[in-house]
């Protein structure tokens, strides 16, 4: 991976470079799935905080949670859970826009005061095309997306995963990256290009 295509996984489609990762420890809770996928998607952050040096926690003390999941069959079913509104600003026409595309997910990012990730909100409506994916390698995908504030135009082209054999594993470059965006001497965030370059020195083979 060069540094252009690593700078290029954070360009948004707007031309703007924005860089953030976690800035405090992973406190997610699933919504809306048997327990069976429930440790599949909550084994799926364990390992790939593992695999950034980064930290899950059993409450946030700011937030309780900091990281919410929910699986759903229909967008209206969003609308009917409690206090979401309050959490999720202008909720009613996200969920417009959302119906109106035939969405089957969107993440939503909070930050924090250093523009580092402080919460995220994980929607995912099982239509067909979701519903058909196996379960690890859904979760891996959705984990694997909300580790970092990746461009909106990232994995539009290719896959964060690979398949080796009968397994779904992550790309090891992209594993790559994501540790090296976890290490500690870099900044939470950044919104220079140049921080592709401090990226691709620390996610090469050395």
């Amino acid at each position: 991976m060069t540094p252009q295509d690593i700078e290029a996984l954070f360009t948004r489609d707007s031309g703007d470079f924005v860089f953030a990762r976690w800035g405090r420890p992973i406190v997610p809770v699933v919504f809306g799935v048997e327990d069976d996928t429930l440790s599949v998607v909550k084994g799926a952050f364990e390992a790939l905080c593992a695999a950034a040096g980064h930290q899950m926690a059993e409450t946030d003390p700011e937030l309780g949670v900091n990281c919410m999941v929910f699986f759903f069959r229909d967008w209206d079913e969003l609308a009917q859970v409690p206090d979401l509104d309050r959490l999720v600003p202008d909720l009613g026409p996200l969920l417009d826009r959302l119906r109106a595309a035939e969405a089957n997910q969107y993440r939503i990012f909070r930050f924090d005061d250093a523009g580092a990730i402080r919460a995220a909100f994980v929607f995912l409506r099982m239509d067909e095309h979701l519903s058909a994916v196996p379960a690890e390698t859904l979760a891996l995908s959705q984990v694997v997306q909300t580790m970092l504030l990746w461009s909106d135009t990232a994995f539009r082209d290719r896959s964060p995963l690979a398949v080796a054999g009968d397994t779904t594993i992550l790309r090891p470059d992209i594993a790559a990256l994501i540790r090296a965006a976890y290490d500690p001497v870099l900044p939470g965030a950044a919104q220079d290009p140049s921080h592709a370059l401090r990226l691709y020195a620390r996610a090469r083979p050395q």
